[in-house]
């Protein structure tokens, strides 16, 4: 044996026996009555066994899942082409997210965060020529040629062609198509078609296994899974309020869009629309539309072409602690009104700025986003309990929903296009850090106000004020409950208050025309 092995080997001999030594040491200590410390046992059941396998998931549910692709010869393409980058290249999911108008700043890559290689082209294949078009998901609900998808996928389309398993392609029908669900409704000539089966969306929890089957990019079938994050999830980025979202960590990208979430027993339970994205592509948040939702507005497609929601004629906001101080709640649960639609159903039953709605129909309103998709989802003409709070007291109305109208929905009054002149010298208020001046006629009819109504923010001097936001030109409606319009009926409404009070102003932007509670504390009085 060579000497360096045979020196090496008894080294390692010497090094093993008091490890073994030491190894037990532990039951000789403990027979002579020593403490031993010792490891613990857990006792508590496995929660978790094992990862799911889903090959038999996707064998059965893949061959009902399509791809969709909308030409349109009045938009542009949904990817732009390495010979146009800029505003073409910001793909559809993103500009949904960023608005119609962003563009891509000089000299920057595409928010995808991707430098692409010479001869590639954006997420779903090369960028079409001529025409506009987008790609996406889509899956069969009937034997009969029923496809569902999202409504930006076919959104302005002259054309949408559905893309079986089996590789034949048809041309499809718009049978309708939803903005605020996001749901289009398409119709295909076909019969005994592998549809999908429904799940039922309500009862999805918080780390369940989902899997999402969709073209990301434009690699069709491809399939990612998940665990769902959070249910009933506003997106405060997306203009549709009246969506509970689902919440996953899928991996969701551009050509995903329409596809199918789906439960562990291959049932749909959401459709995937939306991503939350600093460059454009996958960052573990996704999101999905309640497939209970989309086929309430699907059955609403099917008879009459579009969907009718109910409405109460509200504007609402979230609480948080100093306002719930302000207005003298136990807790920041509520929906806070900032608004009522004139002529509108909250109007007639008597509901007004300043109450907090808590409930429908027995139903808690945890935070202001729980209200819209709860009341847009009831059919105009439902009557509804509702459950709200004002002046330290529960109370309850009855309120018949009407149709929403989006216009009927906006704030009233017309944003100025300048800064309401100030006809007389501001007065002071030490107590809540704000000089106030009083509104010209021109200006309360720039902003739909009446004769007695509101005065203006000239200048802002206290910490709280500014940490409320407020700023020079914004109007004051009213203080708490009390409405103001002139300086003198401002400094009325504030005589009963002290310092540290917290005192809810009612102010409406002049640029907007967006109307909100803010809660200021009282410093000392001037």
């Amino acid at each position: 044996m060579n000497p360096r092995h045979r020196n090496g080997l008894l080294g390692l001999l010497v090094l093993t026996l008091p490890l073994a030594a030491c190894a037990q040491q532990p039951s000789g200590a403990a027979a002579s009555g020593g403490a031993v410390p010792s490891l613990a046992q857990s006792s508590a059941p496995q929660i978790v066994t094992g990862l799911p396998d889903f090959t038999r998931l996707v064998e059965q549910v893949g061959p009902g899942v399509v791809n969709i692709e909308a030409i349109s010869s009045g938009r542009q393409a949904v990817r732009g082409s390495q010979q146009d980058p800029g505003a073409d290249e910001i793909p559809e999911i993103l500009r949904r997210f960023l608005g119609p108008d962003f563009q891509m700043p000089p000299g920057q890559q595409s928010p995808r965060g991707e430098q692409m290689p010479p001869g590639r082209q954006g997420p779903g294949g090369p960028a079409p020529r001529g025409p506009g078009a987008s790609r996406g998901t889509g899956f069969i609900i009937s034997p009969d040629g029923y496809v569902l998808t999202n409504h930006h996928v076919v959104v302005g389309a002259d054309k949408v062609t559905v893309r079986l398993s089996d590789r034949r392609e048809l041309t499809a029908k718009v049978v309708g198509s939803d903005q605020q669900y996001d749901v289009a409704l398409l119709k295909i000539d076909a019969k005994d078609l592998p549809s999908i089966r429904l799940g039922n969306s309500s009862e999805l929890r918080p780390g369940q296994w989902v899997v999402a089957i969709g073209s990301p990019f434009g690699f069709e079938n491809s399939v990612t899974a998940g665990i769902v994050s959070a249910t009933g999830r506003a997106n405060p980025f997306a203009d549709q309020r009246y969506v509970p979202f689902i919440q996953t960590d899928v991996a969701i990208n551009q050509g995903n869009s329409g596809g199918p979430l789906l439960n562990t027993s291959g049932e749909v339970v959401g459709i995937n629309s939306q991503i939350f994205s600093a460059s454009g592509g996958y960052m573990g948040i996704s999101f999905a539309i309640p497939i209970d939702l989309a086929m309430s507005a699907v059955e609403q497609l099917k008879a009459t072409g579009r969907v009718s929601r109910g409405q109460l004629g509200v504007s609402v906001g979230g609480l948080d602690a100093r306002m719930a101080q302000g207005l003298g709640l136990p807790d920041t649960r509520g929906a806070l009104v900032n608004d009522v639609v004139s002529g509108s159903a909250a109007e007639k039953a008597g509901l007004e700025p300043g109450d907090v709605i808590r409930s429908i129909n027995d139903m808690d309103i945890n935070v202001s986003s729980d209200l819209p998709p709860l009341i847009g989802a009831m059919p105009p003409g439902a009557r509804v309990r509702v459950g709200y709070f004002r002046e330290g007291k529960e109370r309850e109305a009855t309120v018949t929903l009407t149709a929403l109208e989006e216009d009927l929905a906006a704030v009233p009054g017309r944003p100025s296009t300048g800064a309401p002149q100030a006809p007389t010298a501001p007065v002071a208020s030490r107590l809540l850090g704000i000089a106030v001046t009083e509104l010209d006629s021109a200006t309360r009819r720039q902003l739909g106000l009446q004769a007695d109504e509101g005065v203006r923010i000239a200048r802002v001097d206290g910490a709280s004020a500014r940490e409320a936001m407020l700023q020079e030109g914004l109007v004051i409606l009213q203080v708490g409950r009390t409405r103001v319009g002139s300086v003198a009926g401002f400094n009325q409404a504030l005589r009963l208050v002290k310092a540290g009070d917290v005192v809810m102003l009612l102010v409406r932007s002049p640029r907007s025309g967006a109307t909100q509670f803010v809660a200021v504390t009282a410093g000392e009085p001037g």
